[in-house]
């Protein structure tokens, strides 16, 4: 049994849905090690969240975007947290929401997912900044390790 723990940092983007699947797996190389086992990746932010979705056409994560904006809006009246900004108070709904973490299997080295799947970055601050990920991979070596 082998593990491995990472934190990277992320780029500042723009409020919405980011596909960080090959970021994620560039600074983990050693899951092509693993032949059995989880990735485990989990973010450091309140406002910011972590999904699994389509990976293929950029239309879906826009329309991520525009649903989760009718669907938690900013400036409601009953909002008590308001002095981080309009659109803090719903971050923090949305990131409750989608979550803050994702596994994702390990088999014969390669991340067990769908054809169409990757990792979402979901930022829902309009200037998030940086942000912190940490990943880990646990699992079963090959044989010839």
């Amino acid at each position: 049994m082998t593990s491995i723990q990472k934190e990277i940092s992320l780029n500042p983007r723009p409020r919405g849905f980011h596909l960080v699947t090959e970021e994620i797996l560039d600074v983990i190389p050693e899951i092509k090690d693993i032949q059995i086992g989880i990735l485990q990746v989990f973010i450091k932010h309140t406002s910011a969240s972590l999904t699994i979705n389509e990976n293929a056409d950029p239309t879906v994560r826009q329309d991520f975007e525009s649903h989760f904006n009718e669907f938690v809006p900013e400036n409601a009246p009953y909002y008590k947290h308001t002095y981080e900004g309009a659109d803090d108070m719903p971050a923090h709904i949305k990131s409750s929401l989608l979550g803050s973490s994702v596994s994702i299997p390990i088999t014969n080295g390669k991340l067990n997912v769908g054809t169409w799947q990757g990792i979402y970055l979901c930022e829902h601050r309009n200037y998030g900044g940086s942000r912190k990920l940490v990943v880990t991979a646990i699992g079963e070596q090959s044989q010839t390790q």
